[in-house]
């Protein structure tokens, strides 16, 4: 079975390399799901690690159901991603019922090549993970992110394995494993495996202001700047 391993710093990437895992997932911000890391970031893994890199593309936390703005960055990302010589992909697209949107994925997946795609975890979200697991086989996706539709993997495993049994690429297992289940995947149904092995050290000991707003992470909500209260506060000030 090969170990991904979702990166979200460069000490991540190389910690996952020296611990001899196949591969990595480079993102940012695990505390939101991951967005696209900087293009500082990706320079940095993609040449101090030899090891693959797979780059998650999602432009903003959230939902997956982009604008065409969104959408415009998702690919200008992927080509950069290209350039820079990354192994793989890792984004998706869906509608506002939760269904695939399967052409702007497929744009993706067409403009991803020859590089494999892979399908990151909006998959469980879908309402219809049988037949998404067909349409996505159908475009071209090599690998499926899923937690078998739970808020960890281990609860998911009865789906897990039907999504294996029909697709024709890789389902990998992902979100909440540990050593202390992860042997429960060793079964001989799943090929590769997902996870962040992350722990916690504190770095600071003074006072520190946080700076994280819990309202950020509703993933139902999107955040965005006002353009009625920046014409306010602008008005405001110039009183």
């Amino acid at each position: 079975m090969e170990i991904e391993i979702c990166a979200n710093s460069y000490q991540s990437a190389l910690n996952a390399q020296i611990a001899g895992a196949d591969r990595i997932e480079l993102c940012s911000e695990l505390a939101v799901g991951g967005v696209t890391p900087s293009y500082g970031l990706l320079k940095q893994v993609l040449s101090k690690l030899s090891i693959p890199v797979y780059v998650l593309i999602r432009p903003r936390s959230g939902d997956f159901c982009y604008s065409d703005d969104d959408f415009e960055i998702i690919k200008q990302d992927i080509n950069l991603c290209k350039k820079l010589h990354c192994d793989g992909i890792v984004s998706g697209v869906l509608h506002q019922d939760m269904t695939i949107d399967i052409e702007r994925t497929k744009e993706l997946v067409d403009l991803t090549d020859p590089l494999p795609f892979s399908f990151h975890r909006a998959f469980d979200s879908v309402p219809n993970p049988l037949q998404a697991v067909q349409q996505l086989g159908e475009i071209g996706v090599e690998r499926i992110l899923t937690s078998g539709q739970q808020s960890n993997a281990i609860d998911g495993l009865p789906l897990l394995r039907k999504l294996q049994d029909n697709f024709s690429g890789i389902i990998i297992p992902a979100s909440g494993i540990n050593p202390k289940n992860i042997k429960q995947f060793a079964d001989g149904t799943f090929k590769e495996i997902h996870f962040s092995a992350s722990i916690q050290k504190k770095r600071i000991e003074t006072n520190f202001i946080p700076l994280n707003s819990p309202r950020h992470f509703d993933e139902t909500q999107q955040t965005y700047a006002d353009q009625t209260i920046i014409k306010q506060m602008i008005s405001l000030i110039h009183e």
